[in-house]
């Protein structure tokens, strides 16, 4: 019993939403009011480029523009799905207004063997339509 005392008393509780979420520079908070829905695709794409993989979080109604983001991007070959995690967190509606519980999603996205072989191709038929317009 006085070593589970102990093992108690050294236990440090951090807490992983206000350590992990503010520091990560591959998150996209999705909001499915604020931009449209491919924006958030090419800035996947962009952060995969850049860090090998992204995050994409959101709260409430913006789960499904996150999972559909996910799906377009894994269906076109550019990504793994490396995790998922769903939580609720307590927020206030207004100041004052009384606790919610919403429900929250993180999906973990990583590059496909293909990705830059497909991006590769995608800029080179950019250049070709940019070409043909001049």
């Amino acid at each position: 019993m006085e070593g589970i005392t102990v093992g108690v008393n050294n236990l440090n509780i951090m807490d992983s939403s206000a350590s992990n979420n503010n520091n990560k520079k591959n998150r996209i908070q999705v909001s499915n009011t604020k931009k449209p829905l491919f924006f958030y695709v090419n800035l996947a794409k962009r952060y995969m480029q850049q860090y090998n993989e992204v995050e994409l979080s959101a709260l409430g109604m913006a789960i499904a523009t996150v999972v559909t983001i996910a799906e377009i991007l894994k269906n076109n070959g550019l990504a793994v799905e490396k995790k998922i995690m769903t939580s609720t967190i307590d927020m206030r509606e207004e100041s004052g207004g009384r606790p919610v519980q919403k429900a929250k999603i993180e999906i973990l996205l990583g590059k496909s063997e293909k990705f830059d072989e497909l991006m590769a191709a995608a800029a080179a038929e950019d250049a070709l339509e940019n070409e043909e317009q001049s």
